[in-house]
């Protein structure tokens, strides 16, 4: 419906800059996709809100989720709310999670590490860290057609994964209702991008995995916080590395608009140069090519998803093999197995 009455509606919807650092369409495209999601999951949550359990927790989440999705969507319509805005309000959501769920990240797995949870309130103030930083994360990597969608997918289903392992069927409604709600999203989106995931959605996805990932960790003590790390290891690399890039190298605001994402450069340096004239254009071969790299973190996450030790080891290997492809595309040396 979106798509379909956007000429009455584009004018506040449309993203209408052709020109940015990280724009790639040619064409005036809907940016509230989000709406759709947010549609969805309340729709399956009210469905499923007469047993309990799994209907009790997903209505409360979609509560907290609302200054997140809210302030998201208003940057979606308005393009005037700072980055700084929209994760204050994305720490507003994180902060209910913790006071109506009660619920909060309570140890990193490692005695030492553990240490730091001795410090009044630092468990809440990392919490309240790692949702709005995840949140955000998802929109930083919103850069081509289908990329955070399908990334958030992927993470969905590795939650869906240990979940059954652990008989746990809240984590695993949750999960499943809002990857379902982001594949009806994709089609439209994947891969002639007729509608844009745009902040209120990709703050959505990420609040919503972020609060599963701690949920399925403190609810279910087996499965090792690093679980929860690895599984969204390429989101959280890109934004760290974003960060250190501006910050250290360019001088700049971290919340920058930046050209030189590890998405953007697959796009200009491997997939652009080949004009690519077929439905499946350089701009939606991207996104594949990060997929892979999220299932570089999330594969050994889904097999090891108890041994803390293993999963800070493969945290480690994935961290070095993305900071060597990137220098090595940057640098125009790329793998001639990336090039192929």
């Amino acid at each position: 419906m979106i798509i379909r009455f956007k000429h009455l509606h584009e004018q506040y919807s449309g993203d209408r800059d052709l020109s940015g650092p990280q724009k790639f369409h040619n064409s005036v495209v809907p940016r509230i996709g989000g709406i759709s999601i947010a549609f969805g999951i309340v729709a399956g949550t009210l469905i499923k809100a007469s047993n309990i359990g799994p209907g009790y927790i997903g209505l409360t989440l979609i509560v907290c989720a609302i200054p997140a999705f809210a302030i998201g969507l208003t940057e979606d319509l308005t393009k005037k709310i700072s980055v700084r805005h929209r994760l204050l309000l994305t720490a507003v959501s994180a902060s209910c999670v913790i006071y109506l769920l009660r619920i909060e990240v309570v140890s990193l797995g490692d005695p030492l590490l553990n240490l730091l949870f001795t410090i009044p309130f630092f468990g809440i103030i990392f919490t309240v860290f790692a949702i709005t930083g995840l949140a955000n994360a998802y929109n930083i990597i919103d850069g081509f057609n289908g990329l955070s969608s399908m990334v958030g997918v992927i993470t969905l289903l590795a939650i869906t994964y240990v979940g059954y392992h652990v008989s746990d069927a809240t984590i695993i409604f949750l999960a499943i209702v809002m990857a379902a709600a982001i594949l009806g999203f994709f089609i439209w989106n994947y891969p002639n991008g007729l509608i844009f995931l745009g902040d209120g959605g990709a703050y959505l996805i990420g609040f919503w995995i972020a609060c599963l990932s701690i949920l399925l960790c403190f609810r279910n003590p087996t499965v090792s916080p690093w679980f929860a790390l690895l599984i969204n290891g390429y989101p959280i690399m890109e934004t760290l590395f974003s960060i250190y890039r501006r910050r250290v190298h360019q001088k700049k605001s971290p919340g920058a608009p930046d050209g030189i994402h590890f998405h953007t450069l697959i796009y200009r340096r491997i997939l652009h140069a080949k004009h690519f004239n077929s439905t499946f254009s350089a701009n939606a071969r991207t996104a594949p090519y990060l997929w892979l790299l999220a299932g570089l973190s999330v594969t050994p996450a889904v097999l090891w998803w108890q041994s803390t030790h293993i999963l800070m080891g493969a945290y480690a290997l994935f961290v070095i093999s993305y900071v060597w492809i990137y220098s090595r595309i940057v640098k125009f040396k790329t793998p001639k197995w990336m090039r192929t």
